[in-house]
């Protein structure tokens, strides 16, 4: 029997952090120059890597169209994974190592909450002033050549098979930095061997920046070419392994 989740609204948090309610500390720090940092988070890089790959194999997952990523960007995905949409984007963006925008409840998980900085995990703050220096922290990436991930759903919701809708808050930042666009839509596919279905992740774009449009119209451009084909790519999942009902 399938397992069901009821939701109120799709702003709801079916998947909780140990400390949800966890707040990042005044003067977090974005940029490291510690060398030894550095190593580490080198080091957590290539771990990741080699669990990615062995996720790949395990979870059956494959990448389609992955070739038409090029340059900088930002790519926005669908948000239905704990795990893979951690680790998928390291192979999916590879050899480029991506950063991840993430709620600063991940931080609060025990003991993995304290790695993920340094495999690159960029945490939202809450605090304005702590805001700017995010805005140029991100920045810098670009300016790096960093791909920057964003699940602009928020939430996770594990196998959900439909496209929630989302604002365009996040994407202001490629308005603003004039970087291209990607969307990135994980699909379930019924397997005639196994009982969780296989995965399928297809990237498509690029979207880009229209010069005439202001940044606002311009966030507003990315986001319904995301939303679409998003929408459109997550027609091909024909399998839902966990079914969600609305409360009446």
């Amino acid at each position: 029997m399938k397992k069901v989740i009821e939701f109120n609204s799709y702003e709801d948090d079916v998947v909780t952090s140990p400390n949800q309610d966890y707040k990042l500390r005044k003067n977090y720090r974005w940029v490291h120059i510690n060398p030894i940092w550095h190593l580490l988070s080198f080091i957590v890089y290539l771990l990741i890597l080699i669990i990615a790959f062995i996720y790949k194999l395990v979870r059956r997952i494959s990448y389609k169209n992955r070739r038409v990523l090029k340059g900088t960007y930002f790519l926005y995905g669908n948000h239905t994974s704990q795990f893979g949409d951690i680790f998928n984007p390291f192979l999916i963006c590879f050899p480029r190592r991506p950063y991840i925008i993430c709620s600063p409840a991940n931080l609060g998980i025990p003991i993995i909450g304290k790695i993920l900085p340094l495999a690159g995990a960029v945490p939202i703050p809450d605090d304005i002033h702590d805001m700017l220096k995010f805005k140029k922290y991100i920045k810098y990436r670009i300016k790096k050549g960093n791909p920057i991930i964003i699940y602009p759903e928020a939430h996770i919701w594990p196998w959900y098979t439909g496209i929630r809708e989302f604002t365009n808050v996040s994407f202001h930042y490629p308005s603003e930095l004039n970087t291209k666009v990607y969307s990135m839509t994980t699909t379930y596919k019924k397997s005639n061997i196994f009982n969780k279905p296989n995965i399928d992740i297809y990237i498509d774009g690029p979207f880009i920046k229209n010069e005439e449009l202001n940044k606002k119209d311009n966030a507003e451009k990315f986001r319904l070419e995301v939303s679409n084909k998003l929408k459109t790519r997550s027609k091909l999942s024909n399998y839902s392994y966990i079914t969600y009902k609305k409360k009446d």
